[in-house]
This record gives C-alpha cells, sequence and structure tokens, in this order.
C-alpha cells in the first residue's frame, strides 16, 4: 500500500529509534500528527512550541538520541525558536518538524505565512523548506544526517498538502545513518610547542568545559604529572567537578572557590574543550587553548598556543611528551584556597538559619542537593537559579546538570524537566525555576499533570528578577522594574490537581523536601526565598565596588536606605574583598 510524505517522515523517524515527538497540533501539522498516531511513536502534547523545542533539547542531551519538536504553520512553528535556539547551542540532535501553508499560497502573503527556511536559519545547521514529494525523502535523510553528525538542530518545512501526496521512495532513507563523531588528533607539532610551554611554565593551571567529557581520564593524568589545578565553566561542570582532586571550582559570575586565583597566579592558562565567553573573566597569562573546532580558538582571548584536536585524543599524546613536576606548591595552594572559600560559602548560608527569614536560596540549594537521588538530574532556569545550581548542587558521575548553558534565555528549567521526565518517568528529576522564569511559560504545568510526569518542581520565589538587579547595580543603576507582585505557585500548581507546598518558614524546607521527592507523581515547592540575596562573584574589582557604590547611593538618595540595608543584610556574609582593595584609611 503506497504511503504518504508524512508515513515516510514517520516510518524514518522510527527507524532511528525516535520514541517521542514533542509538538503541539494543527492544521498545516495534521498529516504528519496523524502519522504518528498511527506509529509507535508517543505525541507529548505541550502548551507552547517553545516548551515543545526545549523538551526535545533536553531530551536528546539526556539519552544522547535524535529527538523531535513539531509545530503548525506561522505562529505555531515560530514559537519554537527559542527552544531551537537552545537545542543548537547545546549541541542537542533535534529535528524539528516546521509545518507551512500549502505550497501553491508561499509569496502571496497568505493566512499566517512566515518562512521557516529562513527565520531557523541561525539557530540550525540544516534548513530546508520541502517543495515537493520528490524531494522530500532527500531532505528527511539530510536532516536527520546532520543533526546525529554533531551539526546541531535540524529544521524542515513541510507545506501540509505535501505531507499528504504520495511519497517517493528514497534509496538514502533506506540506509544506516552515522551517529558518532570521529577522532580528531592534534598536529605533532602543535602538541610540541604545548608541551614545551608546558614544561618550561613553572606553575600550569587547567580550564575545562563540556568538551572535556569522556576524557576525565586523561586529563587527569596530565594535571596530576604537571601539577596542575583544574577549573571549569559552568557546562563543565557535570564532567569535571566530582571526584576531582585538582579542583579549584569555577569562574565568572557563577563561579566560587579558588578558579580566579589559579587563573591569576598561573605561567600559563590551558583552555581545554571551553568556549567560555567572558573575556573580562580571563587573565592576561600566556594561553593555550585546546578544542576540537578550530574556528573557536582565540575568538575570546590571545591564544599562544593553539592545539586542533578533541580532548580525549590530544591529552592521551601529550602526557609522555611531558616532564613530571615535583614542585605541589601552587597546586597546593590553591586547593587550600578552595577549601577554605568553599567552607566560607557553606556555612555562611547553611548554619543557624533557623531564624532567617525570608528564606535564604543557598540554604534551600543546599538541602535539595543533599536529599536528591545520586542519579537525579537537575534543570535550572536562568537567572539566580543558575548560581544556585553551580554552586551548590554538587555533580556525580550519574547526575545531569542542564541549563540554557549558551542561549541563557528564561524559563527553560520546566520545559526542559519535561523532555528529561519523559525519557525516564523512574529516574528523579527536579527543576530549579525562578518565579520570574516559571511565569512565562507556566501552561506547562498543564503538560506535566496531562502526562502524569513525575516531576519536582521547585520554585525559588522571591518576586524579583534577582540577576537583572544584580546587574543593574553593578552597572551603577538603581534596580528599576526588577521587582513585582507575590504570586502563590502553590495555589496554581493546586488548582490544575498538581500536590504542592508552600514554605515560609526555614525549619520546614527540609522535611518538606523529604517529603515531596518522596510524593511518587508530580510535585511543586513553593519556597520564599530571600529577593536581596545577590550573587557575589568570587573576585570583584574595583569597577564592580565602584558600580555598587554609586547605585547604592543613588538608590539612598532616591529615598531607598531601606532597601539598600535588606541588601546588605542579606549578603554580608558573603562578600569577598575585592581585588585590589587595601581598605579605607
Amino acid at each position: 500500500m503506497a504511503r504518504n510524505v508524512a508515513e515516510q517522515l514517520v516510518d524514518a523517524l522510527e527507524k532511528q529509534g525516535v520514541s517521542r515527538v514533542f509538538g503541539l497540533v494543527g492544521d498545516s501539522l495534521n498529516p504528519i500528527v496523524d502519522a504518528i498516531r498511527q506509529s509507535s511513536i508517543e505525541w507529548v502534547h505541550c502548551y507552547n512550541e517553545e516548551s515543545a523545542a526545549f523538551a526535545a533539547g533536553a531530551h536528546s542531551v539526556v539519552t544522547g538520541e535524535l529527538s523531535v519538536c513539531a509545530g503548525s504553520c506561522g505562529p505555531g512553528n515560530t514559537h519554537m525558536i527559542q527552544g531551537l535556539y537552545d537545542a543548537h547551542r547545546n549541541g542537542g540532535k533535534v529535528l524539528a518538524l516546521a509545518s507551512q501553508i500549502p505550497s501553491k499560497e508561499i509569496g502571496s502573503g497568505f493566512f499566517q505565512e512566515t518562512h521557516p527556511e529562513k527565520l531557523f536559519e541561525e539557530c540550525s545547521g540544516y534548513c530546508e523548506l520541502v517543495n515537493s514529494a520528490a524531494q522530500a525523502g532527500r531532505c528527511i535523510h539530510a536532516a536527520i544526517q546532520s543533526t546525529l553528525a554533531g551539526h546541531g538542530v535540524s529544521v524542515v518545512s513541510f507545506p501540509g498538502d505535501i505531507s499528504m501526496q504520495e511519497a517517493v521512495e528514497t534509496p538514502s532513507l533506506e540506509g544506516n545513518f552515522s551517529v558518532q563523531n570521529g577522532e580528531v588528533h592534534p598536529s605533532r607539532k602543535q602538541l610540541r610547542d604545548l608541551a614545551d610551554a608546558i614544561n618550561k611554565a613553572d606553575k600550569v593551571t587547567m580550564f575545562g568545559g563540556i568538551g572535556c567529557a569522556g576524557a576525565r581520564d586523561e586529563l587527569f593524568a596530565v594535571a596530576e604529572k604537571i601539577k596542575s589545578p583544574v577549573g571549569h565553566s559552568y557546562a563543565g561542570k557535570e564532567v569535571l567537578h566530582y571526584d576531582n582532586p585538582y579542583d579549584v571550582g569555577m569562574s565568572g559570575l557563577l563561579g566560587y572557590g579558588a578558579c580566579t586565583a589559579a587563573f591569576d597566579n598561573a605561567d600559563l592558562l590551558i583552555l581545554v574543550g571551553t568556549d567560555f565567553p567572558y573575556t573580562d573573566f580571563l587573565p592576561t597569562t600566556p594561553t593555550a587553548q585546546i578544542d576540537i573546532n578550530g574556528a573557536h580558538i582565540g575568538r575570546r582571548t590571545h591564544v599562544e598556543y593553539p592545539v586542533v584536536g578533541d580532548v580525549k585524543s590530544t591529552m592521551a599524546e601529550l602526557l609522555p611528551l611531558l616532564k613530571e613536576k615535583t614542585d605541589r606548591s601552587f597546586l597546593d595552594s590553591m586547593l587550600k584556597k578552595q577549601q577554605r572559600n568553599l567552607k566560607h560559602v557553606i556555612s555562611a548560608y547553611t548554619k543557624n538559619v533557623s531564624k532567617h527569614t525570608p528564606i535564604h536560596p543557598e540554604f534551600l540549594a543546599y538541602n535539595l542537593d543533599d536529599l536528591a537521588d545520586d542519579d537525579a538530574i537537575f534543570t535550572a532556569d536562568t537567572g539566580m537559579c543558575n548560581v544556585w545550581h553551580a554552586r551548590y548542587i554538587m555533580a556525580g558521575p550519574n547526575r545531569r546538570l542542564l541549563a540554557s548553558y549558551r542561549h541563557g534565555t528564561m524559563a527553560n528549567a520546566l520545559p526542559q524537566a519535561i523532555g528529561a521526565q519523559a525519557a525516564d518517568r523512574k529516574r528523579q528529576v527536579i527543576s530549579m525555576s525562578g518565579d520570574g522564569g516559571l511565569s512565562m511559560l507556566m501552561g506547562e504545568l498543564l503538560t506535566v499533570k496531562l502526562h502524569q510526569l513525575p516531576i519536582k518542581m521547585v520554585v525559588f520565589n522571591n518576586s524579583t528578577l534577582g540577576m537583572v538587579k544584580l546587574e543593574m547595580m553593578v552597572q551603577g543603576i538603581p534596580d528599576f522594574g526588577t521587582d513585582h507582585a507575590k504570586f502563590n505557585y502553590a495555589d496554581i500548581a493546586r488548582a490544575v490537581g498538581i500536590k504542592s507546598y508552600r514554605v515560609e518558614d526555614p525549619k520546614d524546607v527540609r522535611s518538606t523536601l523529604q517529603e515531596a521527592l518522596a510524593h511518587p507523581g508530580p510535585v511543586l515547592i513553593d519556597v520564599q526565598t530571600d529577593p536581596n540575596a545577590l550573587s557575589i562573584p568570587p573576585d570583584i574589582s574595583l569597577e564592580q565596588v565602584s558600580g555598587f557604590t554609586k547605585a547604592a547611593v543613588r538608590t539612598v538618595l532616591d529615598g531607598g536606605v531601606g532597601k539598600m540595608i535588606n541588601i546588605a543584610n542579606s549578603n554580608l556574609r558573603n562578600i569577598p574583598r575585592p581585588s585590589g582593595f587595601k581598605g579605607i584609611g
């Protein structure tokens, strides 16, 4: 029996092992949805196509497999753009099905007409409009192969009428797809130059990112031989933080520990598998960079020793070229500083807090980390939740930490949790949502309820946009437009049939989390956290101090002295001394 283009597409997805599609049904997408109905693939109905794209991205990152999202024509699929940008930048293997108006109407200014092949070009590695049934099979193959090969998101736009046409059999769809990334070995000269630089340097610091996945042993062997501290980016935390005897924490605004000191005191910095974008946090130290993508090298900082290669191969081939360093004084001093800094950060916000209200978000995150399963998946909204996620949620060999690492969009935590939980309903999935992020895509509470996904949704409810407030103060601007009305998200969740808790007393934090995490179904925990708890970076520049001072003066002059006192009281215990700050007088 002949099949149509929509059935040809769904058959190809089934053959590739696709188990579910995230999306929202509608008009031009209906032929594809009908083909899914008749297949083994689960249709996961989301309440916004943006969430469907986030979910597909997280599903792919967690499983390592091809994941699919879909949206109807015009405004249906344009909603997907934030989630697709995020998936593309996070390296998700995602196929987005963007249906289109009838083919004969394209170019006429027809109802809901957009041009997905143009709109999604920047957030995809492959993006194409299917013009005929004869072309469809080749586009399907090219899109799947591109994303499986690591080129980011693929987008295929199907006009509804073409989806219903009789398929033209395409031999390439009957073949196998390549899903393995090959090794990239560095050139001998680049490797030799880096080895010589390391051998000459007394103090070397390595800083790794998500590109170090699968190469921990090789990287740590090099660290041991050259007695190097190892810092990590936010995305690299789940790879390099746990069981790391060389760990000096993170750099950047979310950072903690001794990473900044390890940067500043090294003779040579080696960036390993990271495209860390924040140049203000990178030192002027002579720098080497190892990356599988040569286009990344040198675009953030001046690099004297570029090495193009995958981290695992490069470290394995570098190791025998290195002379063993016997002086551990630099490494040991950084490890001691790391221990002191972490002890201060943890004790400052987790000890003797039974009377501190509103609840410190650090205290909430610390207890959440302690009570969660060793193989839990944590997602975090962009903003202050990133800070608590980065500093207080511990990685592990079986834990996953998801966030909008490179796109930095709000509202990602709950939809990403939906994708992660759909992949494995027995695994504990915890979303760390800010009230600002949750409110943007709050309709996804209905998705959680509809599919009975047992996500544990923890809302850091401070009724403010905390990260924006901090950014304003660093720039010397009094915060404005960051605070909003107080809402009870537990009541909202309860109204749609989700078990919920509201926590206002710090004495109830741990017991409530224990009860919520033990519940077999979906749960929302609304915790009233301190709106004045700000992320203080591990090293404050004089310019940042100046910004805080200007903001404070302007706020006080505007009659906001009470606000400044509240901020000071919330953060006094954890404020480090700025670089170059010698005190007054």
